[in-house]
């Protein structure tokens, strides 16, 4: 490995390692729509990359009856049985990025908002050993875009933050990830990401390789 070469690379994990976020969009609208309610496009993009408590308490303002905590926990189950059916959805590239990154000896740890147990299930269910680290939504008190998650990422590797990069789909991810000090790659999937939050936007991962990741973070770390 080169000098360039990041100490880490953390993943977020809806919607830029896998394609679930149709699945939550799936989930969402069942619930709401049990409670008589509507949920429609433009709501659920609004939740695209945020906090899933936060993301329950706007669907408590569209007619669900419960806590929050309970509709985070039916909104997983549903995501979890979805995902259980139908395997793990990988995002184009993700899957040879992330076998790259593990061949070579990168480190790497998934830093979503998706509470524990489904991170666990997506981690353990890849096929392969992908990562060393998982810090999810319940593993810290503030949510993305607060730089928390990242910054737990980093710890939870052992290396500096300013010597990872991180890989983002979403608006508060990049946000969070640009606020914790990582070189950011945006990869917009359902929602764009603003380009003052990324060191580089990409259309996709496909045909990315650690020397890109390397390039990249060289440019970042040597401004």
């Amino acid at each position: 490995m080169t000098h360039s070469t990041p100490a880490a690379v953390l993943w977020d994990m809806d919607g830029t390692l896998i394609n679930s976020e149709p699945y939550w969009i799936s989930a969402e609208t069942t619930l709401i729509e049990s409670f008589g309610g509507a949920w429609t496009h433009d709501d659920a993009m609004e939740c695209v990359g945020k906090g899933l408590l936060e993301s329950a308490r706007v669907m408590q303002t569209k007619g669900v009856t419960l806590d929050a905590v309970t509709i985070v926990d039916r909104l997983t189950d549903s995501v979890m049985a979805q995902l259980k059916e139908f395997g793990i959805p990988w995002r184009p590239g993700a899957r040879e990025l992330l076998q790259e990154l593990r061949s070579t000896g990168v480190p790497t740890a998934v830093v979503t908002m998706s509470i524990g147990r489904m991170a666990h299930h997506v981690v353990d269910n890849l096929g392969f050993h992908g990562f060393d680290a998982v810090i999810s939504g319940d593993d810290v008190e503030n949510a993305k875009p607060h730089p928390e998650a990242y910054l737990a990422g980093a710890a939870a590797l052992g290396v500096e933050i300013t010597d990872c990069v991180a890989i983002e789909d979403s608006p508060p991810g990049a946000t969070s990830a640009f606020a914790s000090g990582a070189t950011v790659i945006g990869v917009p999937f359902m929602v764009d990401i603003p380009e003052n939050k990324t060191h580089a936007l990409w259309p996709t991962l496909d045909g990315r390789t650690l020397n890109h990741l390397s390039e990249l973070h060289a440019k970042v770390t040597t401004r």
